[in-house]
């Protein structure tokens, strides 16, 4: 079982570390050719404009919608979010694959950035202690998608949708990799074992 961390930009290192601690085999992956054999994928936080053009320019797209479309576990973690969203307001949607709308930078510039705990019922009942970057608030979603946690106020900010994962915030610059393990679990899940 392998998963791959998409290593365009952005904090993939981060993602590989907690995968490979939890004894995972985790590789990056920057070209088409390096997904073929992979169970499952992270697309990890960072800076969505510039992964979406490095993306395009390495021809990474259709082949993550592919990936996708095949029922391979995909998680996207804030500006992963931004790239599997089907409506990310007036640009165009990079894969465009997960049911919900987002604003991007929602909750601020980079001073900006919070830290909060989570009430996140799929991952037990301690609280996940959550890091909000410059990250995408998620308005609303589809009748298909399962929200998985809110802040106090309502916000989506975790949701997953049959064989996707998304989180708002960075769950890779935690010391807690139960969201790494959550994913995991639908990666063999998804492969049978």
């Amino acid at each position: 079982m392998k998963i791959g961390v998409l290593a365009l930009q952005g904090a993939f290192r981060e993602h590989v570390q907690i995968l490979r601690g939890l004894g995972v085999d985790a590789r990056e992956v920057r070209l088409p050719s390096e997904m073929h054999e992979l169970d499952g994928l992270i697309i990890p936080g960072g800076e969505s404009t510039t992964m979406g053009k490095l993306a395009r320019a390495y021809g990474l797209m259709e082949p993550i919608r592919e990936f996708v479309q095949a029922g391979k576990p995909v998680w996207g973690t804030c500006a992963g979010l931004i790239v599997l969203a089907k409506d990310i307001g007036a640009e165009d949607a990079h894969v465009g694959v997960m049911d919900v709308k987002l604003r991007r930078n929602a909750f601020g510039r980079q001073v900006d950035s919070f830290e909060t705990d989570l009430h996140v019922p799929a991952l037990g009942g301690e609280p996940f202690h959550a890091v909000f970057i410059r990250a995408p608030r998620i308005e609303c979603v589809g009748a298909h998608v399962e929200v998985l946690a809110r802040l106090d106020d309502g916000t989506i900010v975790a949701a997953r949708q049959r064989n996707l994962l998304v989180t708002s915030f960075h769950p890779e610059l935690t010391n807690d990799p139960r969201f790494h393990r959550f994913f995991w679990g639908s990666v063999t899940v998804g492969s049978g074992t």
